[in-house]
């Protein structure tokens, strides 16, 4: 069901003495209404559903509530508008419709202009974004191509068996743009070898993904990751970019469902995000599994918030130069 906004989450520090310079976001942001000029739309998914059927650790549908409060102090940097256009929560187990029902939401941002930033619930949440968009694109962008750009210590290519979860949606994805005629264009960027078997990464090679190891991901090579992002970047013309927060090692992203042994670390995951964003073509950004209840005095919420603000700026500077 779709749940308006919350608008008592968005409260913080306030300095007024230093002006409109010193505003944060809880004073910027307002419930969205969809004539309002076109801006960042934060849109909740609230779903532990897909973790569930993947015997993962549940806890994220309360993810989308505690990331409004780790962004309501954020500084606003920023003139592009601020909105908060509510929830859309998976019921019971109807995974299903909460994801068709994401789906036509961001359909619906897209189709007046907004940004939409979609916060986790699990990484079901990718098939339900994917819906929107590729909705999106069939009816007012139909040759374009898409490109799909996943930070992630998973490939999330699992094959549904018999429903699909958060394991699964990339597989589904690829179904979906077989039936439609659409090319596949994959890139999972953080994959542990530790995380994947044998058959996922066979199932990539045969689906044409990409995959950017996590051990490849290093100071002395970033220059060539970076290049394999940009060579990406230049063959679509539109990008979805999702974040499965346990790309990060586990000591600085423990709030997830399956912690990362490796990983990658912030400081290089934040440049990464700014090759993606520098390209302007990503239209549509998620972030998914932050899961509350593994958090340590919310600091893993403030790291999540950090990545959460990168992208809202990137994505305000990319539609201010557009």
């Amino acid at each position: 069901m779709l749940q308006l906004a919350d608008m008592r989450l968005w409260s913080g520090r306030t300095d007024s003495e230093d002006g409109r310079a010193g505003e944060r976001w809880h004073q910027r942001i307002s419930p969205l209404q969809l004539d309002n000029p076109p801006g960042i739309a934060i849109l909740g998914f609230a779903s532990d559903e897909g973790v569930r059927r993947n015997k993962g650790r549940i806890g994220a549908a309360k993810g989308p509530r505690i990331l409004r409060l780790a962004m309501a102090n954020l500084p606003a940097t920023f003139d592009l508008p601020l909105y908060d256009a509510g929830n859309v929560r998976v019921d019971r187990e109807d995974l299903e419709s909460g994801q068709a029902l994401l789906g036509a939401r961001i359909n619906e941002l897209l189709d007046h202009g907004h940004f939409p930033f979609v916060l986790g619930g699990g990484h079901e949440i990718a098939y339900g974004s994917y819906q929107g968009i590729a909705r999106w694109m069939r009816e007012l962008h139909r040759e374009k191509t898409l490109g799909i750009i996943n930070f992630d210590a998973h490939l999330d290519l699992r094959i549904p068996a018999p429903k699909g979860s958060s394991g699964t949606p990339f597989y589904q994805i690829a179904e979906q743009c077989q039936i439609n005629g659409r090319p596949f264009k994959y890139l999972c960027v953080g994959a542990a070898d530790n995380a994947n078997t044998p058959a996922l990464y066979q199932r990539a090679d045969e689906l044409g993904a990409e995959v950017i190891r996590d051990r490849e991901i290093n100071s002395w090579n970033l220059e060539k990751v970076k290049t394999q992002i940009r060579e990406f970047a230049d063959k679509v013309d539109f990008i979805y970019l999702t974040v499965c927060l346990d790309v990060l090692p586990a000591a600085e992203m423990p709030a997830v469902s399956a912690p990362s042994g490796r990983g990658v670390s912030m400081a290089l995951l934040e440049e990464l995000l700014d090759t993606v964003l520098d390209s302007n073509k990503v239209c549509l950004a998620d972030m998914a599994e932050f899961n509350p209840y593994f958090d340590i005095e919310d600091h893993a919420a403030r790291t999540a918030a950090r990545l959460g603000f990168q992208i809202a700026n990137r994505a305000a500077r990319s539609a201010h130069m557009g």
